[in-house]
């Protein structure tokens, strides 16, 4: 890149710049590379396949500009020069670190800018669902009804990956014809109500503890049912009463009070019964009935939890259904603004409102015809005119324009031409960067008039403080952070068996309300990684060893001691970042390294050695068989900074509790960074990651504009990359920042044409040495 723009300029001041540049090299970098690094990176030692001395001119360097990165990045924390040789002083090291960074920020700006392309994106499941929500007002699960979607550079919304296979068009089509009847609603309920029992006696109901049962049920119609528990068994006379709560996939829908203590009565079997009437939507569903934070349970053996003469339990649970609402559903006062029975002018409103909503822009006469003729064809062949909007409604959901995100090239003339997208694109492009879903009427209408670009932090301002604005946190932090793994990691039971779905439901929820209160507050970056509050309930509250937080609502906990402060000490990180059976301080480094400082540790060889699970805990602690594990000096380079990281979170266990001891022995979480500063508990890691907050921020702004463009990043972004960091350094790292940088920005708000840009090609090395492999001792 740099070699063609140095062509393009004039030679006198091609020469003039080159000489400039020499001399700044040899003035600036020179000394310090003479005296720190060129007695190892050498000609003749080469160590990690790395040769400075043959970089001479400026220009080599540039044309190199991947590995002077890193050389600037392992300078500035302190990884080079290594342990035990002599240490610059800090002056010097900034010195050449700001040479390095100012060279390339110079190249950048003498190159044209590059906003990069996005290909047509299908709509991902997650935006799928939201877009059907806010369009129809009908709640369709995609994430149990579709494929997975693919993920690509950390995220699953990126349009490279984001393909369609034959089997996912005929769920589109199904899901369609569903969603449809739904929304509308023509067809009618069953005369008689339903009923489906699910029990022990039956074998249909899994008995997750001696509190909570759990059943998969397909609820066939929306509408509201009648769900009834069956409860055997008594308990003590002193028996409290207790919190039963039911949940669908996951959402707590209603928590009532259940009496457990023996009735005046007399029952040959003890036995009663609860009950709640809630509206339900179509579809398969994960039902959950528990009591809530039980003591009277955790002195009972497993043979007395169950026996109706020491104890109350769930037995049963019965759906009695459906039953017509009471309210007219939300989703036909979306469609039918008016009464399709007045006649074809109302009929073509319907439509042309639906389209322009779905294929969020401005429809064509051509478009709305199409609509209508099927909404005719429907009525000639004896439908109702709801059910022929109902058919046109199911057409809408498999056009293209409704599952993919297509974005036009402005000038066809000039197919590489760089050009601001439309307002119209814009506004879809903010709509699901900010809430994985479509534009709304304000946003949508600004696009429409060309005010939006005017008025756009102003949309910013208002979708963060929207509810809608949560799917930042359950698809952006819920992929950056990794917690979305909490649904399918499963911790030994025997080992924890505190882990329920109650604990995993409230770990989620912690960290997503964090990430929700930091957004909407705008609270500064380095709250990430040690703040003095938290999100909490009665669950969590206990796992965490923290008192006075009773209840199953969350709320705002101030954090009294040290054990806790930000997300690295989340129970949701912890438990995503260690095995079944035991914590791995080289997944937490490597989860630290990767997430929150921007420098991944590279792949491990294939023949790494397995760790002997039995002796943890008997013969040594993790951290002693670990630094055994990893003898090998060629494993240091990577492990001296990810194995630091990890074992300054040993006092946590696998699911995130705290502990002092590991099995037999105290645990060590002393460590010392590269750049010589030590600590001795997890809140001064804490402080000292603190120190480093401009490599988060840089690693935060990656990974968030990764996700706002739906591409990875290439080398032509990192300009955008550095601009959005200055100004949030310059903002005090407020979050808000980063997202109004981000919507602001040339890649955001422009695209390039499809044909490609013309890119110079590497420069072809001499073979050498490979760097040492990092052996992951896991």
């Amino acid at each position: 890149m740099f070699a063609l723009f140095w062509l393009a300029a004039p030679w006198p001041a091609r020469h003039a710049q080159q000489g400039q540049r020499d001399a700044g090299f040899e003035q600036s970098a020179r000394p310090f590379l003479t005296e720190h690094c060129y007695g190892c990176h050498n000609a003749d030692m080469k160590t990690g396949g790395l040769n400075l001395e043959a970089y001479s001119t400026v220009a080599s360097i540039v044309q190199d500009r991947q590995k002077w990165e890193e050389v600037a990045k392992k300078i500035r924390t302190g990884e080079m020069p290594p342990k035990g040789m002599p240490r610059p002083k800090e002056a010097e090291a900034q010195a050449i670190i700001h040479w390095i960074e100012n060279l390339f920020e110079q190249v950048d700006r003498q190159s044209s800018p590059d906003p990069g392309r996005v290909t047509a994106r299908r709509l991902n499941r997650n935006e799928y669902a939201n877009t059907v929500r806010d369009l129809l007002g009908v709640d369709f699960r995609a994430t149990q009804e579709f494929p997975v979607d693919d993920s690509g550079d950390g995220f699953d919304n990126i349009a490279d990956v984001l393909t369609i296979s034959p089997v996912l068009m005929e769920k589109y089509m199904a899901a369609a014809e569903r969603i449809a009847a739904r929304a509308i609603g023509a067809d009618p309920l069953p005369k008689k109500p339903i009923e489906a029992e699910y029990s022990r006696k039956n074998m249909n109901l899994r008995r997750l503890n001696p509190s909570a049962v759990e059943a998969t049920h397909r609820v066939e119609w929306d509408g509201e049912y009648i769900i009834r528990f069956g409860l055997p068994g008594e308990r003590s006379a002193d028996a409290k009463p207790v919190a039963m709560g039911f949940w669908m996939d996951g959402k707590l829908l209603n928590t009532i009070q259940v009496e457990t203590k023996p009735s005046k009565l007399v029952y040959f079997d003890p036995y009663s019964e609860e009950e709640m009437r809630l509206f339900l939507p179509e579809g398969d569903h994960t039902f959950r009935v528990a009591f809530i934070n039980d003591d009277f349970v955790k002195g009972l053996s497993l043979k007395d939890a169950y026996d109706n003469k020491k104890n109350k339990f769930i037995g049963s649970m019965l759906f009695v259904g459906p039953f017509p609402s009471q309210t007219e559903k939300a989703s036909r006062k979306k469609i039918l603004i008016c009464d399709p029975n007045s006649g074809p002018a109302c009929v073509e409103k319907i439509v042309s409102t639906l389209a322009r909503r779905a294929y969020r822009r401005p429809v064509t006469k051509s478009e709305v015809a199409s609509l209508v003729k099927l909404v005719n064809m429907s009525k000639a062949e004896g439908l109702s005119p709801e059910q022929g909007i109902q058919v046109a409604v199911q057409a809408t959901l498999v056009s293209p324009h409704f599952l993919f995100r297509i974005e036009r090239d402005q000038d066809p003339t000039d197919p590489a031409k760089i050009h601001k997208i439309s307002d119209i694109e814009l506004a879809s492009r903010l709509s699901y960067f900010l809430w994985s879903s479509m534009p709304d009427d304000e946003l949508l209408a600004l696009a429409e008039a060309g005010k939006l670009r005017a008025s756009l932090d102003a949309q910013v301002r208002r979708m963060l403080a929207d509810e809608k604005s949560a799917a930042l946190a359950d698809n952006f932090a819920g992929q950056w952070l990794e917690t979305r793994n909490l649904d399918v990691v499963k911790p030994d039971p025997q080992k924890f068996p505190s882990w329920n779905p109650e604990l995993r439901d409230a770990m989620k929820t912690e960290t997503r309300m964090f990430f929700e209160a930091m957004l909407r507050e705008n609270r500064p970056l380095s709250d990430f990684l040690d703040a003095r509050f938290t999100f909490l309930n009665e669950t969590l509250a206990r796992h965490y060893g923290i008192e006075g937080v009773t209840g199953t609502e969350f709320r705002r906990v101030d954090l009294k001691t040290d054990q806790r402060g930000g997300i690295l000490s989340q129970a949701s990180v912890l438990t995503v970042s260690s095995y079944p059976t035991r914590t791995s301080p080289v997944i937490r480094g490597k989860y630290l390294l990767q997430n929150i400082l921007g420098a991944p540790p590279p792949a491990p060889p294939p023949d790494v050695p397995v760790l002997d699970e039995g002796a943890v805990g008997n013969t040594g602690t993790l951290r002693q068989q670990l630094e055994k594990h990893r003898s090998n000096p060629t494993c240091a380079a990577c492990h001296n900074r990810m194995d630091v990281l990890g074992f300054g979170l040993e006092n946590y266990d696998a699911i995130g509790r705290w502990r002092t001891m590991d099995g037999k022995f105290p645990i060590d979480v002393s460590g010392t960074f590269p750049n010589g500063k030590s600590f001795v508990t997890p809140a001064e890691m804490r402080t000292l990651l603190k120190g480093e907050l401009p490599d988060f921020a840089r690693c935060l702004t990656g990974k968030m504009l990764t996700y706002a463009l739906g591409r990875g990043l290439e080398r032509y972004d990192k300009i955008t990359v550095n601009n959005i960091s200055r100004k949030l350094e310059a903002s005090g790292y407020q979050f808000q920042t980063l997202i109004y940088e981000v919507t602001q920005s040339l890649p955001f708000q422009s695209r390039r044409g499809e044909a490609m840009a013309v890119k110079p090609k590497e420069p072809k090395e001499p073979k050498e040495p490979k760097e040492p492999k990092e052996v992951d001792q896991r």
